[in-house]
């Protein structure tokens, strides 16, 4: 479930969710920075949606629309080229004569035969595949039976809109980077990772989903942190870490170069929703270093 943070797994019931299309907007985890005459406005993604989550909230299409350009995860340069695929596909290899089986304890092996079978999964054809990305290819396949889709991602959205009108867009980091990240989870993790995979592939793992996405909706900073991050963090600390709190760490030179560089361009950026809360997120890095954050929310003054 930890991944959902990572935008490469989005190249990783929507009856349950139907009553989304008759409700408001989602409540957006949207908070804008500023320096000066500078402005960073950060979303938090979920990267993969439905058609029921647009359109979007007013403050987060007119966060777009004043901001001159786009800053994401990924450039969308990188997440249209199939090198990046193959990238990936690449590091997951094993070695000659090593197999996806020798790396996975009895018991989760035979929890992978049963899924493979039930789900015309060709497993042989994965032997040569390092645990980490037979186990996100599965995620992925979960939620995408539960209607989340990559293409909806915030990620990508906005990708194309800034596109269609023009507004440079970049990217926080290269796809390499988050391939390495992935690749240098340990044989204990990966383990961990299948097994909660496929103990997810069920109706737990879609409530859970169902769980998050919700919370996501609702903009329950609180819900998430609890949650995602909090789970992430007692499961997988050293995961964590490498996929939170030193990417966030290296991204925020470049945040804040924007917040403190020549002109006057406004920036929007859309990262994964945990990148931004609790004491490890970018909201409270920044805030922490001087500057003025402040969330934008109008369903949350309402409710107050």
């Amino acid at each position: 479930m930890f991944l959902r943070c990572c935008v490469l797994t989005g190249l990783l019931c929507v009856a349950a969710w139907s009553f989304a299309a008759s409700v408001a907007p989602p409540v957006p985890l949207l908070w804008k920075a500023s320096h000066g005459q500078h402005t960073l406005y950060l979303l938090g993604s979920f990267h993969l949606l439905t058609p029921q989550d647009y359109p979007l909230a007013p403050e987060v299409q007119a966060a777009f629309a004043d901001a001159e350009q786009l800053l994401l995860e990924l450039s969308p340069e990188e997440l249209d080229s199939p090198a990046l695929g193959q990238a990936m596909l690449a590091a997951a290899q094993l070695p000659a004569g090593d197999s996806l089986q020798r790396h996975l304890k009895p018991a989760t092996w035979k929890a992978l035969q049963a899924y493979a079978q039930a789900n015309n999964l060709p497993l042989d054809s994965l032997q040569h595949l390092e645990p980490w990305l037979v186990a996100t290819s599965i995620s992925l396949q979960e939620m995408a039976r539960q209607g989340l889709d990559a293409q909806l991602g915030l990620d990508l959205h906005f990708g194309n809109l800034a596109r269609q009108e023009g507004k440079p867009v970049a990217g926080l980091e290269l796809g390499q980077e988050q391939i390495d990240m992935l690749d240098g989870m340990s044989p204990a993790e990966q383990e961990q990772y299948m097994a909660e995979t496929l103990d997810d592939a069920g109706s737990s793992g879609a409530r859970e989903t169902q769980r998050l996405h919700a919370a996501w909706r609702a903009g329950d900073v609180q819900a998430l942190s609890d949650g995602l991050a909090a789970d992430m963090k007692r499961q997988y600390p050293a995961l964590y870490q490498r996929i939170n709190v030193a990417r966030n760490e290296a991204w925020l030179p470049k945040l804040q170069a924007r917040l403190d560089g020549p002109g006057h361009e406004d920036t929007l950026v859309v990262v994964g929703a945990l990148h931004l809360l609790g004491s490890d997120g970018v909201v409270e890095k920044l805030r922490a270093r001087g500057y003025e954050v402040e969330r934008i929310c109008k369903a949350c003054k309402q409710a107050d």
